[in-house]
């Protein structure tokens, strides 16, 4: 068998000022060479502003909670179940607008050659990005 367990506490979890990730498949932990899995965690009110991850594709899932999800200009809220697919480089944000904890599931691929594997660009501070911020 080729693989390995990832039991919860030995996943690298990453607070930030608006939730916390939890790496459950990356280069430095896995080898993975096609996929980066992040579990995370935006705290009520927070949220990753606009940004891209050049030459990697995303698909966000929903587990728990109520999210502002913006693909582009346009926005939907998912809800547990709902999913959305990015392009490569496409630009995007999630924000938590509850009052409780939301959680997402994000896979992107190829793993880019670094200890993650994720490569962002962050867009918030860029016109017409930062209009549209709340």
């Amino acid at each position: 068998m080729s693989g390995r367990f990832l039991p919860a506490a030995e996943v690298f979890r990453e607070k930030l000022s608006w939730g916390q990730l939890a790496w459950t498949c990356r280069p430095a932990d896995t080898g993975a060479k096609h996929l980066v899995v992040i579990e995370v965690t935006l705290t009520p009110g927070g949220g990753h502003a606009f940004h891209q991850h050049p030459d990697q594709e995303e698909v966000i899932y929903c587990l728990e909670g109520e999210v502002e999800q913006w693909v582009g200009q346009q926005k939907r809220v998912l809800r547990p179940g709902d999913a959305v697919f990015i392009d490569g480089g496409g630009v995007h944000a999630s924000f938590n607008r509850s009052d409780r904890p939301a959680r997402l599931l994000a896979i992107l691929g190829p793993a880019r050659p670094s200890e993650s594997g994720y490569e962002v660009t962050e867009l918030a501070q860029q016109e017409p990005w930062c209009s549209l911020m709340p």
